[in-house]
């Protein structure tokens, strides 16, 4: 999907939604095969969906699946939770674990979308900043994607792991970030990529720390998610979706720049950007342990009131 597209996607998504019931599933089968609308952000955790769409392994599996952008996961929330659309791509395991506790969302993991690697999520400070480590940091100033959620969450554990202090958070959406902290609304910012590597690239900005180091390294942090109905009603096209993402994911591994060709087509990331930018990890299946060491974290620091099994919540 270029960016042409991706721009209609995302427009669309609002006039879909007014358009369709408060209940049901989207699914539907016709002579294309049998159709899943999946809500998806601008950000690398969806790259498998778009190699899967373009390489037409969606379509080989009689899927004719049709991806919505939106900026953020949280967004997808109602819809998804009234059949409007059928999954979210790259949902952050934070909003979505805590709408299943809250009874919001009763929901169940298709596919993991991305871990946590090196360098493809960082702390930024302008190139000219007195903040020099992470103890000055303390009290400043931090922008994040969402509050109280996976960013926080993880770099919560880096300061702690060091003993420094918190920052003072502030929601600010990625593809605002690079203003922000050049005008000075914010001391530093928090991203993810593609937009860690475009901040540095065109403010010359500064990392402070690697976003995913220890002890958050290799941590899950977003997945394909629908709802527990959706699943109990079409388990052959979520398995078939499966295959296809599995299938993908298999190209990524065996050649890395099928994801650097993929990227330019649905984000704002440039062709030069995406050859130099640090990608996450793409998992080959699911792993209900692993996800659950984030959902640990979350109990630890108040954001779930009570242990949730994410293995009871894998599509299988």
């Amino acid at each position: 999907m270029g960016r042409g597209r991706a721009a209609v996607a995302a427009a669309a998504l609002t006039l879909a939604l007014a358009a369709c019931g408060d209940d049901g599933d989207s699914t539907s089968s016709d002579g294309g095969g049998t159709t899943i609308t999946v809500a998806a952000l601008p950000l690398s955790d969806c790259a498998m969906l778009y190699i899967a769409q373009d390489r037409g392994l969606f379509e080989k599996e009689g899927l004719d699946v049709r991806v919505q952008q939106i900026q953020q996961s949280l967004q997808a929330l109602p819809a998804l939770a009234k059949g409007q659309i059928d999954m979210v791509a790259s949902a952050n395991y934070v909003t979505y674990l805590q709408a299943h506790e809250q009874g919001t969302l009763d929901i169940r993991i298709v596919a993991e979308a991305i871990r946590a690697a090196p360098r493809m999520m960082d702390v930024l400070v302008p190139k000219d900043s007195d903040i020099k480590s992470l103890a000055d940091l303390e009290g400043k100033k931090l922008a994040v994607n969402v509050l109280n959620n996976v960013q926080s969450l993880t770099f919560n554990e880096i300061l702690e792991k060091e003993g420094v202090g918190d920052p003072v958070y502030r929601q600010i959406p990625f593809p605002q970030m690079g203003a922000a902290l050049e005008k000075g609304q914010v001391d530093a910012v928090h991203a993810v990529e593609p937009y860690d590597s475009a901040i540095q690239d065109e403010l010359g900005a500064r990392i402070l720390v690697d976003g995913a180091s220890a002890p958050v390294e290799s941590i899950p942090l977003s997945g394909y998610i629908t709802t527990r109905r959706y699943a109990d009603r079409n388990a052959e096209p979520l398995a078939a979706f499966q295959r296809a993402i599995e299938a993908a994911v298999k190209i990524a591994a065996e050649d890395p720049s099928a994801v650097r060709d993929a990227l330019p087509t649905y984000t704002k990331v440039t062709k030069e950007q995406a050859e130099s930018i640090d990608l996450p990890v793409y998992p080959p299946d699911m792993d209900g342990e692993q996800i659950a060491r984030l959902a640990d974290l979350m109990r630890k620091q108040g954001m779930l009131k009570k242990p949730i099994d994410p293995a009871t919540l894998l599509v299988k």
